[in-house]
């Protein structure tokens, strides 16, 4: 759990520095396995619309800082979901 924690700090004040395999991990974490379509990495939510949660690895090897942002708000809906 504190390796998790320690990821979604740096997502949170570096997104542009996540590397595809952290990002992964969170979403694992957070949202279950993916199914792989193509080169996309998509994992389910418990709601039908935005935020999804659809990730790609960059040609870097780093994640792409809008699927970070992406990603914290569809933790952040769900931490807020879970807390009614």
């Amino acid at each position: 759990m504190a390796k998790i924690t320690i990821i979604r700090q740096k997502m949170e004040t570096a997104p542009t520095n996540v590397s595809f395999k952290d990002l992964s991990a969170i979403c694992e974490h957070y949202f279950g396995k993916a199914r792989s379509k193509g080169s996309h990495q998509i994992y389910k939510t418990p709601w039908p619309d935005d935020p999804r949660v659809n990730i790609q690895r960059s040609k870097s090897g780093k994640a792409k800082p809008y699927q970070v942002r992406q990603v914290l708000a569809a933790i952040a809906k769900l931490e807020a979901e879970s807390e009614t």
